[in-house]
This record gives structure tokens, sequence and C-alpha cells, in this order.
């Protein structure tokens, strides 16, 4: 057995853990009893009548980042980028790295047809395609202290203070109306800021404050680093539960808790380095540690390492994708889980000069490449990691039913919540909702 192999005995071992916890709580926060009752035209219910319940779209959301949006080097390319992504996800990660966004003071590139940077497309060109395909934008990095703009750099704190601000404010009138999530704060643990505000005790508490302001009607997430929030004991005393409670005892409005998942770890020391990372009882425990704050959840940023195009580490990179999915998918509090970066070749190169960059594409020896994290290969053929996916979503938490109404017109079932399609053999489709926050008794007219 391989090191590698190792690594999914810890999901063997928990067996039982995973039949007696996590299954059950899937149908039961993940699925609820729809009545529907079916109507003609003229109102009349129609008796006897089958009809085909078939789920659209989830409630939860399963998304990735949307970094590379015509940002390939080939036509064909981006074009299999933007079919895969509308085909497989509900939910996209936009960048709103700010040295992106104004990488000269003053000058933004939110536009369609704003200079290009790598993994940087313009905003508005990923709010457009969101809304072709019925896609969620969620924004990530508001205040993100390390991709702060070098024009920026070492000002004192109330300059600091009036450029972000600056920067809420303008986001906020462009795409707080389009953005339902915003992420606020993001990875706080860095040692070296780029200005003296990083080192403030108020840094997080003052800008959800700010967010709160001007985002007065989104939900205001923040986000931290996969160690922080799964390599700590568990406890209250972790740092990153620690400084959320404090934010909130500050007044900060935080809405929902956000938790990375990155595998990024050298090959030899992945074993070691994961056995809490995919142990199912300590994953469950840290969920149930940040549940506590009385927030939902969300992972935010996930990559499982293949490490080669090799079919056994391909298959172990599926097994732990399907295992940990699953796990957080169960967890009553858990709302998102946002896949990283959806193709080989295209991950971050770590402050690298744009001309390298495009002159490193597909380099997989390079920064996170080295993982090969994504769910395609570079030449966009899909992995393992891809159709398991697919198949949990388009078929295990998945509700497609053939039913025969009763006489009062009406239909029964349980399903995962999510937007349906009612097809019956004659008239017109018509759609319909199954929510957690509503009794889901509804009349369709078909």
């Amino acid at each position: 057995m391989s090191e590698r192999q190792r690594i999914l005995e810890q999901f063997e071992l928990q067996k039982e853990f995973l039949q007696e916890t996590v299954q059950p709580n899937i149908e039961k926060y993940r699925k609820g009893d729809g009545v529907v009752t079916v109507c003609d035209e003229t109102g009349k219910p129609l008796a006897n009548a089958k009809v085909r319940v078939r789920q659209t779209s989830h409630a939860f959301r399963f998304g990735a980042n949307l970094f590379m949006l015509d940002e390939m080097e080939t036509e064909e390319k981006n074009a299999l980028y933007k079919k895969y992504f509308a085909e497989t996800f509900n939910m996209a990660t936009l960048p709103f790295y700010w040295n992106g966004n104004e990488p000269e003071e003053g000058k933004t590139r939110y536009a369609v047809g704003s200079p290009r940077l790598y993994r940087r497309p313009p905003t508005d060109l990923c709010i457009d395609f969101c809304q072709a395909h019925n896609i969620e934008p969620r924004e990530h990095g508001l205040a993100y202290e390390q991709w702060t703009p070098e024009w920026l750099w070492g000002k004192d704190i109330p300059t600091v203070k009036a450029a972000l601000e600056k920067r809420f404010a303008e986001i906020a009138e462009r795409y707080a109306d389009k953005i339902p999530t915003i992420e606020v704060t993001n990875e706080m643990h860095w040692i070296q800021g780029k200005t003296p505000f990083y080192d403030d005790p108020e840094y997080v508490s003052w800008c959800f404050k700010l967010a709160e302001k001007y985002f007065p009607n989104n939900k205001l997430v923040v986000n931290e680093t996969s160690r922080h929030c799964w390599d700590k004991c568990g406890r209250p005393t972790d740092s990153y539960y620690s400084y959320i409670e404090n934010a909130m005892l500050k007044g900060a409005r935080i809405d929902a808790i956000g938790m990375q998942y990155h595998g990024f770890f050298k090959r030899e020391n992945e074993y070691e380095k994961t056995r809490k990372r995919y142990d199912p009882q300590q994953v469950y425990k840290r969920m149930n540690l940040y549940a506590q704050l009385g927030k939902p959840l969300q992972i935010t940023e996930v990559t499982f390492p293949a490490y080669s195009w090799e079919e056994e580490d391909e298959q172990i990179q599926a097994a732990l994708l399907e295992n940990m999915y699953t796990i957080w998918f169960s967890h009553p509090a858990m709302e998102q889980i946002v896949y990283w970066n959806l193709v080989d070749g295209y991950a971050h190169l770590w402050r690298v000069d744009e001309q390298t960059l495009r002159k490193s594409l597909g380099n997989m020896t390079l920064g996170e490449n080295y993982y090969h994290g994504g769910l395609f290969r570079h030449d966009f053929t899909p992995k393992p990691a891809y159709y398991k996916l697919k198949e949990l979503l388009e078929k295990t938490w998945h509700t497609d039913l053939t039913l025969t109404t009763d006489e009062n017109g009406q239909i029964h079932f349980r399903g995962f919540y999510g937007d349906y399609a009612l097809e019956p053999e004659t008239g017109k489709t018509a759609t319909f909702r199954l929510s957690t926050k509503e009794n889901n008794q509804v009349t369709v007219t078909v």
C-alpha cells in the first residue's frame, strides 16, 4: 500500500461514523418534503396525471474560481472553460484582489476590455458570464492585505483607511446589487503586512463595520487559510475562532465563516500532515466548533492534490473529493463548497512577473501547479475527480422522479432543496422551488 493510499484508510476506519452521522444528516438537512398541486389553465386540479419532477439546480452552492475566464492561450480552451464551468457550477468566485482591480491609483480594471492581467479577468466580464448562465457570483478579497497595491504600501493608517473606504464605495456602487456574498477579510495570519494598518487590533472589526455601511443587504464573510481552520485543536482557543469572536464582540457584523481547504503539502509529507484533515470525526469537530458562533459555514477554496497525471494519483484525488464533499455537505451549518482551480497548469505561481507567467502556462513544476489540483488536465481532458463531482451533483444528490397526481391533483415527494421543473405528459412545463425556508406547498399550472 502506498503512502497516498494510507490516507484513504481513514475513511474506511470511520465507516461507522460516516454511516451513522454523515448519511443521515444529508437526508435530514439537505432534503425536504414537497406537496405540489397540479392544475390546468382553468385552475382545475389534474387528477391521475403522470408528471416528471426534475431538479434543475441546487439550493446549496457548488462553485469554483472564475479566474481564467477568457484568459486561456487559445479560443478553443476559452470555450471549453466556459462550457464546463456553466455545465457544472451554480457559484463562481470572482477575483477582487486590490492590486488587480486598481494596479495604478485611480485606474480601475472593472470594465470589459480592461488591460489583461493573469488570473484577473475584468469583473464586468465575470458578471456577464454569471448572469448568462444563472451562476451566483461571489466576491473574494475585499480587504486582503497581501494584495494591497504597491502605491499604498507603507502609507499611514488614516491614508489606508481612506483608500479602503473609497474602494468599498466604488465596488458597492457597481456590484452590491449583483453579488450577494461579500468576502470582507481574508488570511489575517500573514506575518508581514504591506501597511501599518494590518497590525492594528481593530483591523477586522473596522473592515466589517465599513462593509456593513456600504453593503447593508449583502452577506458579509470572513475567510482564513486551511491550516488555521483545520490543523489547530478544534477548541475556542484556536486563533481563527478567537479573532472572529473578538471582532463580533467589537460590533462586527459577520454573517458567515469561510474556511479554506487546500492540500498544499509536498507529496512526501502528505500522509503525516493530513491525517487530521481527512479524519471525518476531526473534520466534524471543527465544523461544530465554528457553528457555535451561530453563523453558516462556507468551504471557500478547495484543492485536492493529485501530484501527477498517473492513474493511481488521480483516482486518489477523486476519492478524497468524494469523501470530503460528502462530509461537508452533510453538516447542517454548511452552505457552500467552492473548488479552486478548474484546470491544471494555470494556478497561482507566487509573485512572478506577468511576462514570466505567460511563458509558464502548463509548467507543472511551478508554484501551485505542482499539486496537479485541478479537475481537468492541462489539455482539458477531464480527470476522475471531475466525473466524481458530476456524479455527486447530478445523480447522488439529485432528485428526478416520475409521479402520478392523486384525486386532488397533488403529488407528495421528498427531494433535495433547489429549483425544479415539473413536466407533464401533456401541457407546458412549470417551475417551483423546494426551500428550507418555506412550507413547500405550491400550486403550479401546466
